[in-house]
């Protein structure tokens, strides 16, 4: 839950930087759960108050999620070293589909690449200097 909270709070429109698998595994299923639970709540409240306008919070949790959704995607494709707009791979028939997948499951790169520091580490450079200035 707390991968789902970071990504639709503390970086809900950010496109860059970098996204570990786990963040952006955590957040598509936490949002499938609750895609799922919207659907279910409105479509009950739908049938048995016979009001349409139930629908309406599936709709707009759904378009509350696209940005943020895209966003974690993005950072996921620059951890492992692809531009954002690899993204746009899955409007290709049949093959684009199975292959972002496979970009969006791929472990990211090791260390700092060109769109950030490594998510998985702390910052080893850091480490190093401060190492560095006690032996001179």
């Amino acid at each position: 839950m707390e991968w789902y909270l970071k990504v639709v709070r503390d970086n809900y429109a950010n496109f860059t930087g970098r996204a570990r698998r786990q963040e952006y595994w955590m957040f598509v299923l936490f949002n499938f759960i609750f895609i799922i639970a919207v659907a279910m709540i409105s479509g009950f409240l739908s049938s048995f108050l016979e009001a349409p306008i139930f629908m309406g919070l599936y709709i707009i949790y759904i378009l509350g999620v696209i940005i943020p959704s895209l966003a974690v995607a993005v950072r996921r494709l620059h951890d492992t070293g692809k531009s954002g707009w690899y993204y746009l791979v899955s409007l290709i028939p049949f093959i684009g589909g199975i292959w972002l997948l496979i970009l969006l499951a791929t472990e990211g790169d090791v260390g700092p690449n060109a769109y950030g520091p490594d998510p998985k580490k702390p910052n080893t450079e850091e480490i190093n200097e401060i190492g560095r200035k006690e032996i001179e």
